[in-house]
């Protein structure tokens, strides 16, 4: 195995794997069911309740998270795994864009708000860490991102979720016309 090397020093290509649990379509499909079961709970819980509130807050920080990582890509240009084995190929310029890990912020903004929102009362609830693990963990499986890509991926999400989840109100609740107070739970 070649050296280590990119920013952190933990950089390193390793053997392709995208079979199985590993393969990016699966991958992807997990990250929709949640991002649409999230919609949904929104939807049905409404912003009046604290779940249909964090759900809410779950949803704009996915759409930060998103944005950020877009943004960090078309600066960094960095390019990936599968396309060279130096890590430290950062500003390569064109459809370079590995860092970070898009994929693996969305998961981490995703859980972030639950944990912020119930981890102290339910410590249970760290176990949806398992979700941006197992995304980073086959992000680099398939040499889609670097160990620095996913772990920049993480962070960017995290501060997404924890910022969507310290607002006074979800900013999607704010700019629709009399907010979503009630949702089909209630409705019926």
């Amino acid at each position: 195995m070649a050296r280590a090397a990119g920013p952190l020093l933990i950089d390193h290509r390793i053997t392709k794997d995208d079979s199985a649990i590993w393969n990016p379509s699966v991958e992807r499909d997990v990250l929709l069911a949640a991002t649409l079961g999230q919609l949904g709970l929104a939807l049905w819980e409404g912003g009046g309740s604290k779940l249909g509130d964090t759900a809410w807050r779950g949803i704009d920080s996915e759409v930060i998270g998103a944005a950020a990582t877009e943004a960090l890509k078309h600066v960094f240009t960095r390019e990936r795994p599968s396309e060279t084995s130096d890590p430290n190929r950062f500003f390569a310029g064109g459809s370079n864009h590995s860092f970070p890990s898009g994929e693996a912020a969305e998961a981490a903004s995703l859980v972030t708000p639950y944990l912020v929102a119930y981890g102290g009362q339910h410590p249970a609830l760290y176990a949806l860490t398992a979700l941006p693990l197992y995304v980073g963990i086959a992000r680099i499986k398939a040499q889609a991102h670097w160990q620095s890509d996913v772990l920049a991926g993480w962070a960017v999400g995290g501060a997404a979720g924890w910022y969507a989840s310290r607002r006074d109100s979800p900013f999607l609740l704010q700019i629709m016309p009399h907010g979503i107070q009630v949702g089909w739970k209630k409705k019926f």
